[in-house]
């Protein structure tokens, strides 16, 4: 989340920037390595290509397969975060597919709009649109042979966490939701953010306080549905704050998940959360989760050494060792643990064959 409203913006620019640029010296150090490179970055996993009509738009998106066997597999959906994410959101979700294959389910996650090759544009997106989007990936895959339409669940995080609970109580048969990082009340959670990022740079008292005033100044201009001239009139140029970002903004400020995860009924929930979260506060998400959801239906998962995009804290803090990490070892960024744990709570599910 960030002082403009709850994004991660700032975050998810500095990992999937490292993440490209790790990634697009593949062929390079491929020669160097013999080959070790490129195998480290090949996983077991059959990817189609697939598009979705909804919306009046074409999304384009990924279906990864286990390696072997003709399903029907079990099925997880993918619900981005915030920014404008492709289908496989860099790569960087590969490792959480293939964790996913390896106890019999494959995943599907399709491009935003706007990105890649989907129409439209995320932009233009409330979370009410978000939702509908998931369902119809459900709705879509539910009608594929090779996918087994009673073992469907979801997977997102970050801002997902508006859009998660939204679907699973539109659709209580859905298998599981596992919800990382996900935020609860976009204002409380961008000042949460703001306050986090300003103390870990040891920001003086005078930064604090002004940019906490900007902050309310924001929101008062989007209370009263005030322009993005007028947010500029009265708060200057910003570069991240464009008009296209304003209106997103003006969509979704007031979103607030508890009322939707008092609608959920049925569908167990694995909320995963990280130690080293400056984005969401994840004491107050734990705390609104356990006291909305059923007991015997959540599992709470702790990841002391985690970021909040659920990567080893001791890699992601140093960039050239993240580099290095995403190129020769890209399912080690994750904290340890984390692909394992989250593989196991679907493979545990009642009634779930083993894997």
């Amino acid at each position: 989340m960030s002082d403009r409203h709850g994004d991660g913006q700032r975050a998810r620019r500095r990992r999937g920037g490292v993440l490209l640029r790790a990634l697009a010296g593949l062929l390079a150090a491929a020669a160097v390595l013999g080959g070790v490179a490129v195998w480290q970055n090949s996983y077991a996993l059959r990817e189609e290509t697939v598009s979705l009509q909804h919306a009046g738009r074409t999304l384009d998106g990924v279906l990864a397969l286990p390696e072997e066997g003709e399903g029907p597999f079990g099925l997880v959906v993918f619900v981005h975060g915030d920014g404008p994410v492709d289908a496989t959101h860099e790569t960087f979700y590969r490792p959480i597919w293939e964790s996913f294959a390896r106890v019999g389910y494959a995943s599907l996650s399709f491009s935003k709009p706007g990105v890649g090759g989907s129409g439209g544009d995320w932009l233009e997106q409330s979370m009410a649109d978000r939702a509908e989007e998931t369902l119809a990936a459900v709705a879509w895959a539910r009608g594929r042979p090779e996918i087994d339409r009673d073992r469907i669940g979801l997977w997102g995080a970050s801002q997902a966490g508006w859009v998660l609970p939204k679907v699973a109580a539109a659709d209580p048969s859905l298998r599981f939701a596992v919800a990382v990082s996900p935020a609860v009340n976009w204002q409380r959670q961008g000042r949460y953010n703001l306050l986090a990022e300003l103390r870990e740079r040891n920001a003086p008292k005078e930064e604090i306080s002004a940019a906490l005033h900007r902050r309310e100044t924001t929101l008062e201009l989007l209370r009263r549905g005030a322009s993005h001239e007028e947010y500029r009139a009265e708060l200057g140029d910003s570069a991240d704050m464009t008009a296209a970002r304003w209106g997103f903004a003006a969509r979704n400020f007031t979103a607030d998940a508890t009322n939707d995860l008092r609608a959920v009924q049925g569908v167990p929930v694995l909320l995963v959360l990280a130690g080293h979260d400056v984005h969401v506060d994840a004491a107050e998400t734990e705390a609104v989760y356990r006291s909305i959801l059923d007991p015997s239906l959540l599992q709470v998962a702790h990841y002391p050494g985690a970021t909040h995009a659920l990567l080893d804290e001791a890699v992601a803090s140093w960039e050239p060792r993240l580099t290095a990490t995403a190129l020769l070892a890209p399912r080690r960024i994750f904290a340890p643990d984390f692909l394992a744990d989250q593989a196991r709570f679907v493979a545990q599910l009642p009634g779930e064959r083993a894997a």
